[in-house]
């Protein structure tokens, strides 16, 4: 998801700054430096501390002087010194306000452990923080749903406390159904699902049912089997929807996703998997970016126990697993979800914004009050709870650019100016909210993930916050998609720009780490077109037959740039690679949930896996030419290499030549023009060999290129920069071949 909509800062308007020129971000030829992984941490849980792979956690104590580190990092940053020492201020206010109270970031951020319901030796007890509200009632079926009293305790939390039965058994047994029953201001009285539940369901054999909440404590807990795996030097993230995941024309569950599609991710060779529409939401068609319950896992796919098993099972294939989590804004459904905690309160008393500061119109959802001190635990024990219980590695943020300002980005293009981001716009209570967030994950688990969906390109959201900045380990490339979307419906194969091709993907800022992608989920929706739909159209249903000699013009086109356009998007656009799932075999289809606009069908809500499955069609070459990219990274460590450099981008002849990490890339963008002999810069003097090659046959080349031939490289005048050898290679049009030097 990309943007929302407004929400007023408690705090006064920062300082605005002059407006400056835009930033210009060029490439830079980086050192030959590798990142390195991190030990394994023993869990889950419990989790253990062990080194951060982007530096140490940011807190308040890694900041020190009188002047802040983003500062020297980006230069630009100078004139917006002001705003920035404000907003690091806020923070330093907000979570110095937490730990006077709770004692510690941590214990804040335990709210799991003390809200909702619990079961002691003695008691069970369910405590509730509704201020607004005049009386609370716990009902349920353990007791044929009798209303059950509760009190008012300190900071307006309700509680209850309920004695254990004969022979010490709880009184609210495991997968009892639950709600709590609130009186309103005006006296009314109304259901709602308790804020901290950990399952809710439909019943079963009730027409229209809503939601309602269960208690989630079985007896016998997942016990967990594998440590979790350590943090990889490159992200291969495999964004994966749980419940789409099955070929069957029905919701999939966590158990036929552990069995059957966790071993084609391994295989692949991914080793991040990033979970959409976890947290429960009752529209399934919302994709899961309308949550109704932020603790609860989707009961369409399964139980707690059936997730937790899941993310076990991917720790012992050394699989991180990460969850979209939805914290910039909720559903509005009041009946089945946290809104209906909002009787119109203030914002002291309340979890969201009032009025049009707390509500999305074009998405009909509510935007949190992130000033809230329950706000924040409540947000804040939510990330606790899914790496701590639910065993998680991290997160991707979803909604990042919404959260940033109080335009939410609607209507707004982001030209790159730094006063764009630096503005009485800014949002600083969801910037606070943030910086506490990502310090908060990284103190509970060092070894913890954060990347951040940002559309508006904002500096410093991936320093550490000690330095000044928001804390994310990593922000999505949300611009190469629409590059590449732009350039394949817009811009004839002839006219195809390898110095244009180049700025689109090198433009990042090098401070801070990217996750490179050609498509997500955003780009497979209904409306939209995978990029293999928008390469070779319908022809794919019927014309992909490996067996066909030639290939029909499109497929055999649409088939060479599927791959160029994945490979050199690893290759230049970023620190880490994402793919959504079925993408990396050319999946055809786009994704339409059930919805009553298509007769509730799962037509195409689902993965057509037997496609992968036929040696008779091409999808098994598409997937096994997206396996021997992982592999080479996995063998290279290139895309995360620092040491990334264009040293020819030739427009005329649609010739781009890439290093990065150990590898040499030849790419011939030409759609007619083979190249024999074709002088290309060499890194360093040596022997090279071919190491993976788009025309082989195995990936639905046609094997013009002899990968047993040797390639010496020889001394070349004028230099090209900074490159004083070359090689002579043979290209084929729509191809690319990566070379590795075995003796320089």
């Amino acid at each position: 998801m990309h943007v929302h909509k407004v929400s007023a800062s408690a705090h006064p308007s920062p300082p605005a700054a002059p407006p400056r020129a835009p930033h210009c971000r060029q490439p830079r030829p980086g050192a030959s430096q590798q990142a390195t992984g991190c030990p394994a941490v023993r869990g889950p849980p419990p989790c253990s501390a062990t080194a951060r792979q982007q530096g140490a956690p940011s807190g308040m104590a890694s900041h020190s002087g009188s002047e802040l580190r983003v500062l020297e990092v980006d230069p630009m940053l100078q004139s917006h010194a002001e705003h920035l020492r404000y907003r690091f201020q806020q923070y330093q206010n907000t979570r110095g306000s937490i730990e006077r109270h709770a004692g510690s970031l941590l214990n804040f951020a335990r709210g799991a452990k003390d809200y909702g319901i619990h079961t002691t030796d003695e008691l069970t007890v369910y405590r509730e923080w509704a201020p607004a509200a005049q009386a609370a009632q716990l009902i349920g079926d353990f007791n044929g749903w009798k209303p059950l009293d509760m009190s008012l305790g300190d900071n307006g939390v309700w509680f209850i406390e309920l004695p254990h039965g004969p022979g010490g058994a709880p009184a609210i047994p495991h997968g009892a159904l639950v709600k709590v029953r609130l009186r309103l201001p005006g006296g009314e009285w109304v259901d709602r699902i308790p804020a901290w539940i950990k399952w809710a369901v439909v019943p079963q054999g009730e027409m229209g049912a809503k939601y309602v909440g269960v208690h989630w404590a079985p007896a016998e807990a997942h016990a967990w089997v594998h440590p979790r795996p350590p943090r990889p030097a490159t992200l291969r993230i495999y964004e994966a929807h749980v419940g789409m995941s099955s070929e069957e024309r029905a919701v999939a569950s966590y158990t036929y996703f552990k069995d059957s599609v966790l071993p084609h991710i391994h295989a692949s060779g991914y080793n991040a998997i990033q979970l959409m529409a976890v947290q429960e939401h009752a529209y399934y068609g919302s994709f899961g970016y309308h949550v109704t319950n932020p603790f609860a896992a989707s009961s369409r796919s399964g139980t707690p126990e059936e997730l937790k098993a899941l993310i076990d099972a991917a720790h012992g294939l050394g699989i991180v697993v990460l969850l979209d989590v939805v914290h910039s804004h909720i559903s509005s459904n009041c009946e089945d979800g946290l809104a209906g905690f909002d009787f119109g309160q203030g914002p002291d008393e309340n979890y969201f914004l009032q009025g049009d500061r707390g509500y999305h119109k074009e998405w009909d959802s509510r935007l949190f009050n992130y000033a809230g001190y329950e706000a924040l635990r409540y947000l804040l024990s939510n990330l606790h709870y899914w790496i701590q219980d639910m065993g998680f590695d991290g997160f991707r943020f979803d909604g990042v650019t919404s959260m940033l300002y109080h335009h939410h980005g609607i209507g707004i293009g982001f030209t790159g100016n730094y006063s764009e981001y630096f503005s009485p716009s800014t949002n600083i209570d969801a910037l606070v909210y943030l910086m506490l967030a990502n310090d908060m994950v990284h103190e509970l688990l060092p070894s913890a993930i954060t990347i951040a969906e940002d559309v508006s390109g904002a500096p410093t959201l991936c320093r550490p916050v000690g330095e000044g900045g928001v804390g994310f380990d990593y922000r999505l490339a949300m611009g190469e998609p629409d590059f590449w979307v732009r350039t394949v419906k817009q811009v004839a194969d002839e006219d195809w720009s390898m110095t244009g091709m180049a700025s689109a993907l090198c433009d990042r800022r090098y401070s801070e780490a990217t996750v490179g992608y050609v498509e997500s989920h955003d780009q497979a929706l209904v409306g939209d077109q995978t990029l293999a739909f928008q390469l070779m159209g319908t022809e794919m249903y019927t014309s992909m037959s490996a067996r066909q000699h030639p290939l029909p013009p499109r497929i055999e086109r649409g088939i060479a740039l599927h791959k160029l356009i994945r490979l050199i998007t690893m290759c230049l656009g970023g620190e880490s690679y994402l793919n959504f799932m079925g993408n990396e075999f050319g999946h055809p289809d786009w994704i339409d949930f059930p919805r009553e606009g298509n007769g509730w069908s799962y037509e195409h809500c689902r993965r057509l896996w037997s496609l992968l499955q036929s040696d008779d069609l091409l999808y098994p070459a598409l997937g096994r030419w997206d396996a021997a990219c992982m592999a080479l990274d996995q063998k290279g460590g290139f895309i995360a290499s620092r040491h990334q450099w264009v040293t020819l981008a030739d427009d005329a002849r649609q010739v781009l030549v890439a290093e990065r990490g150990p590898y040499l890339f030849v790419f011939n963008w030409s759609p007619s023009t083979s190249y024999q002999g074709l002088e290309v810069p060499a890194p360093r003097p040596g022997k090279y060999r071919p190491v993976l090659d788009s025309d082989a046959r195995e990936f639905g080349g046609q094997g013009r290129v002899d990968g047993a031939t040797e390639h010496f490289s020889q001394p070349r005048a004028p230099q090209v920069h900074g490159r004083d050898q070359a090689l002579m290679v043979m290209v084929p049009a729509r191809c690319v071949a990566v070379y590795e030097c075995v003796d320089g």
